[in-house]
């Protein structure tokens, strides 16, 4: 999972990411809204975390834009405006959560993949492919009943090919979501994460599906 967040207070944006990213999160930061604009109209996330009082430009100007262009990825507003109109304003510009500070680090996470969840079509919290099931509000892998170790890597392609279960997912989309903005990604990374994982959960519940990306499966009984 790969998120986008927009947030001018460093002190506050720092403890935010290395919070996110101890969950797997794949993170990238803005600091205001002109550059937060930019990011969230040319690159793919999973999840938008984005202040309102922003410098260069205001996040709810950011946001308006955002759902004008098309772009659907799901946005938690994150603010010291507590005022129910200014809510509202953000509500009707396309929010889909609204977290007030001061906050707890823990129940930004929860939220985030509670919006990751839903905005994949999946109503309940443990998402199953098979013997393999995701809780996507804990983040934990279970296969068979036991719980998987992967690493923050393995994590992200395995949420992203489980939250479209049965579907081919571009192989352009996961790097998206492995790799952070600014990382120096080798050409056959990917496929390497993809190996260990096969080792991990079976070889046959990853599909290549040539010329496109992968598919996970339910694999054979």
């Amino acid at each position: 999972m790969r998120v986008l967040l927009v947030e001018d207070d460093t002190a506050l944006a720092e403890g935010i990411a290395r919070a996110l990213r101890a969950e797997h999160f794949a993170v990238d930061v803005a600091r205001d809204g002109e550059d937060g604009g930019h990011l969230g109209s040319t690159e793919s996330y999973d999840a938008i975390v984005l202040d309102l009082g922003l410098p260069r430009r205001d996040g709810l100007s950011v946001l308006t834009e955002w759902r004008r262009e098309g772009r659907t990825a799901p946005v938690l507003i994150l603010t010291a405006r507590d005022a129910w109109s200014e809510k509202v304003q953000g509500f009707k510009a396309g929010a889909d959560d609204y977290l007030t500070k001061p906050f707890r680090v823990e129940e930004l996470v929860m939220r985030l993949r509670a919006l990751v969840r839903r905005a994949a079509g999946h109503a309940a919290s443990v998402i199953a492919c098979g013997a393999l099931a995701f809780d996507a509000q804990t983040g934990q892998f279970e296969l068979d009943g036991l719980p998987l170790k992967l690493t923050a890597f393995e994590w992200r392609v395995l949420s992203a090919l489980i939250l479209r279960r049965e579907v081919v997912v571009e192989r352009l989309d996961l790097l998206e979501r492995v790799y952070e903005g600014d990382a120096d990604v080798d050409s056959n990374s990917l496929e390497v994460i993809i190996g260990r994982l096969r080792r991990k959960i079976g070889a046959d519940r990853i599909e290549t599906v040539r010329g496109r990306g992968y598919r996970l499966t339910a694999g054979s009984a």
